[in-house]
């Protein structure tokens, strides 16, 4: 209860920041609706000259679309600033002011900043998941939508344990831009089902096969979005990659745990 009061409290100073700049503020929703409907405008295109794609059906794909506009909008918002913001707090030292409150480091760490105008993405997706299952038709139980939720939270949790780990680095490195934008190219690849990356010919081991067996085991980005979607539209046949994404969450949280105590054994505060 005292981190949560903590964290209402981040909330509520996010909230006094933004009102400040509500241009800034504005300007940055519409920047992210735009976003939004220019890629739902693309994929529109796509599909009005193809009736699927890998198995993928128009409202299905939307669906996966939203899944993942909702679980990038959930790590924008809350994690994103705070990791992008902590080679700053080492360079300058306000570091030193985090580890002696009285609240667990990580946690101020990862959630002292939090981007309200990212929040605009959740709704936007939230809007095409629930337009898409509707025109799905298929009822849902309340089993299938909690499975989702929970699936959703260990995409959040696999994407905030890379990003914690990668920010980390700043202690070593002082500064890590090119890192994040490792972050980032690596995680495009969640963008697309699992199923894209099938070769098409069974006999021969090609390039996308490598990057769906590498992405699945060894760094599972491709169940980030795509279990989760498929339970949703309820087309998870391989039921497998559900119990994968649970043990790579796990995994992710515990060594982004270790990384981040080593890494406080070695910083140097700014008075050392």
């Amino acid at each position: 209860m005292y981190h949560l009061r903590v964290f209402f409290t981040f909330f509520r100073n996010a909230l006094i920041r933004e009102m400040m700049f509500q241009g800034n503020f504005l300007i940055q929703i519409i920047t992210r609706a735009f976003w939004f409907f220019a890629q739902v405008a693309l994929f529109e295109i796509i599909f009005s000259k193809v009736p699927e794609i890998n198995g993928w059906s128009q409202d299905q794909y939307f669906a996966f679309m939203a899944t993942g506009m909702l679980i990038n909008g959930i790590v924008e918002t809350f994690f994103m600033p705070n990791c992008a913001n902590l080679s700053e707090q080492i360079r300058t030292g306000r570091l030193d002011f985090v580890l002696v409150k009285p609240v667990d480091s990580q946690f101020l760490v990862s959630l002292e900043r939090i981007n309200l105008a990212m929040l605009s993405q959740v709704v936007l997706a939230l809007g095409l998941l629930t337009r898409s299952l509707w025109r799905i038709g298929e009822p849902l139980s309340v089993l299938q939508v909690s499975a989702f939720l929970f699936y959703v939270a260990l995409g959040v949790t696999f994407f905030y344990s890379m990003m914690i780990v990668t920010a980390c680095s700043s202690i070593f490195l002082g500064r890590n831009q090119g890192l994040y934008d490792f972050w980032f190219y690596i995680t495009v690849f969640a963008r697309y089902p699992r199923s894209i990356y099938d070769g098409r010919d069974d006999s021969r081991f090609e390039a996308g096969e490598i990057l769906q067996c590498g992405f699945s085991y060894v760094m599972p980005i491709l169940l980030v979005v795509t279990v989760p979607a498929r339970v949703i539209v309820n087309t998870l046949e391989q039921t497998h990659w559900a119990v994968v994404s649970v043990l790579a969450a796990a995994a992710g949280m515990l060594i982004a745990r270790a990384v981040f105590r080593w890494s406080l054994n070695h910083y140097r505060s700014a008075s050392s």
